[in-house]
């Protein structure tokens, strides 16, 4: 009876526990409150919200969404935008009151994510939204854009 009940533990303790699974509420992600659950995608998305490059567990990447359409000013870098601004994949000056952040689940393709969802390489984030919170002077390119798992969109 002990050793069944420690296997149930365990197998609780794994459940629902990773970026990128899906939930209802946040202690479906983390009883501590460490995780919580963006319900804004599909069947729901462990994540961390508020992150940092450097701040994301090691099966997730941070990335930055920007919330509204802007058509602001063109852009090729920060530079090119005011200081309360940055440039986004799409080449144009956007609010950083419009970014917010969340740990999402890294991949290699789209069966490493569930169903429903996209693995997200630099084309897609670009048509789709979404990209990854570099450290300070880094540069994104296709070539080393971090893929990650997100709510494919609905055609």
């Amino acid at each position: 009876m002990r050793l069944f009940l420690v296997c149930c533990v365990v197998v609780a303790a794994g459940c629902g526990q990773q970026i990128g699974d899906s939930c209802i509420v946040a202690s479906d992600c983390a009883i501590d409150g460490s995780r919580v659950c963006d319900n804004s995608q599909k069947d729901g998305y462990c994540t961390i919200a508020g992150c940092d490059y450097d701040t994301c567990p090691g099966e997730s990447e941070c990335v930055r969404f920007f919330a509204g359409g802007f058509t602001n000013k063109p852009c090729g870098s920060n530079t090119d935008c005011s200081l309360d601004e940055l440039c986004s994949l799409n080449d144009v000056c956007v609010p950083r009151s419009a970014e917010t952040r969340f740990c999402m689940k890294k991949c290699g393709s789209t069966s490493d994510c569930r169903d429903g969802y996209e693995c997200r390489d630099y084309d897609l984030m670009v048509s789709h939204g979404g990209e990854p919170v570099l450290a300070p002077g880094d540069t994104l390119d296709a070539a080393d854009a971090q893929n990650f798992c997100a709510s494919a969109p609905v055609t």
